[in-house]
């Protein structure tokens, strides 16, 4: 059994809702066999998002760490490669705050690779049906911080342990009055099955193209 820890946000931005906690919670009350999940709701608060993962992984002693956020605008599940060493807010998190060039760990390395497979995952969530892609940024706001903030743990306290993030679109729900594209939390939610299972069973990653020219 793979202990497997899998984190979503809060809504932000006067969002009623937030995709990616619908679809944990989901995911992690009905785990696909040979999975043990546990989740937990992040706040979109710079800081305080990183403290709270840190007490959760201290609970669940995962073996895997999956983290989510929403991408509103992108029509897929984006499973990404790389995180940055930058807080640059363009909107405030829920707690109002704007940093702009901030490192997130002074002194720490530029950027971070998931160490998800982040390939396979991708394939596999294809391979259900679903619309998904490799994402080479995951933005410089709360998404981000997560995601750099998780793999600076794995890096420097948590050796064995393998952890990234995954952005998601919106819900429908949340563009009845938009033209966004938008995935059924269902959806998400067996695409987070499909890449916990691969994550547990790959621990090399295929090798195909996943590039973007811009």
């Amino acid at each position: 059994m793979t202990r497997v820890l899998l984190t979503g946000f809060a809504p932000f931005e006067g969002e009623s809702l937030n995709p990616s906690w619908q679809a944990v919670r989901a995911a992690a009350a009905e785990p696909p066999a040979g999975i043990e999940a546990s989740a937990i709701e992040l706040p979109c608060v710079y800081g305080a998002s990183i403290a709270v993962l840190r007490a959760a992984i201290e609970e669940a002693r995962p073996e895997i760490v999956v983290c989510v956020g929403q991408a509103g605008g992108r029509p897929d599940i984006t499973v990404e490669r790389l995180a940055v060493n930058v807080d640059d807010a363009r909107i405030p998190d829920a707690s109002g705050a704007e940093p702009i060039d901030e490192a997130i760990v002074p002194g720490g390395p530029a950027a971070y690779f998931s160490t998800l497979p982040i390939k396979a995952c991708v394939a596999a969530v294809r391979a259900a049906g679903l619309p998904a892609s490799v994402s080479n940024t995951a933005g410089t706001f709360v998404c981000n911080h997560v995601f750099y903030g998780l793999a600076h743990l794995i890096a420097t306290e948590l050796p064995g342990v393998r952890g990234g993030f995954v952005h998601v679109p919106y819900a429908p729900e949340q563009v009845v009055d938009r033209s966004q594209p938008s995935l059924p939390s269902e959806a998400v939610t067996r695409a987070l099955h499909e890449i916990a299972l691969t994550t547990a069973r790959t621990h090399t990653d295929i090798r195909v193209a996943g590039g973007a020219t811009h």
